[in-house]
């Protein structure tokens, strides 16, 4: 019950939920800020993860409904790959209780590197759009990358946010719709893997529900920065978390390696 929760747990989760969901709705990333404050308030890193699913469904809701208002989400390109970023998390969450998620961690370090580096160095990217019409196979990696990036986020999570934004530069949108766009899939995602962390019993809901509610307002807020700024200011934020991101899971990566 909610009366039965430490005042300090509830300031906790209301204010890392809103900084998580301000960060991850302009650029995606707010699982880093997320994650921690959920182990923090007593989650095991299951149920933090599962949970975290609750209430970045509901700042992904919150963030995709402000994009497409304001006319920064091109739902009509995007509406078509929305089942291969909620297949591919129903997979990835049901695929956790089968493989450890530490095996995709090596992988997910030099994607995230390989994003940063790209995006740095090509510095024009992203600032206007110049959407292609894909050929039939480029179409079908397109897609492949789509599903294989839902996967990823139930079976993991850290970076999809930077992936999916990635992924919408690499066919020609500027880094605006490109956000727009990723809360779109990322939404998809996060719905499935509520899903299937619901079925399997592993979510806490009234810390879920607690973070949710800060994470309605801070994606509110988020996104109307973003879309206030631009994609000079999107894009600026999308180096700064995925060299972040990066850095935070090299470093457990590393750290866990030198334990064991």
């Amino acid at each position: 019950m909610l009366f039965e929760v430490d005042l300090n747990v509830v300031i906790l989760l209301i204010s890392f939920g809103f900084l998580a969901a301000f960060v991850d709705a302009v650029v995606g990333g707010g699982g880093l800020i997320a994650l921690p404050a959920l182990m923090f308030a007593g989650l095991n890193p299951a149920a933090a993860v599962a949970t975290n699913k609750l209430a970045g469904t509901m700042g992904s809701l919150t963030s995709t409904i402000s994009f497409y208002r304001s006319g920064q989400l091109e739902i009509r390109s995007v509406i078509k790959y929305f089942p291969l970023a909620f297949v591919g998390s129903l997979f990835g969450a049901w695929t956790v209780h089968l493989i450890n998620p530490e095996l995709l961690k090596p992988l997910m370090l030099l994607m995230l590197a390989a994003v940063a580096i790209y995006t740095i160095f090509k510095k024009d990217w992203g600032s206007v759009a110049a959407v292609k019409n894909l050929k039939f196979t480029h179409l079908v990696l397109f897609m492949l990358l789509l599903f294989s990036i839902g996967f990823y986020d139930g079976f993991l999570g850290p970076g999809t946010g930077s992936f999916l934004i990635f992924s919408f530069l690499l066919v020609g949108f500027d880094f605006l719709k490109a956000a727009g766009n990723a809360k779109f899939l990322n939404l998809a995602s996060n719905f499935a893997g509520l899903l299937m962390f619901a079925y399997l019993g592993q979510i806490h809901y009234v810390y879920g529900l607690l973070m949710g509610i800060a994470q309605i307002a801070g994606a509110m807020v988020g996104s109307r920065v973003a879309i206030k700024k631009g994609s000079g200011f999107v894009r600026v934020l999308f180096i700064i978390v995925t060299i972040t991101l990066l850095t935070k899971n090299a470093y457990d990566y590393i750290k866990n390696a030198v334990d064991i």
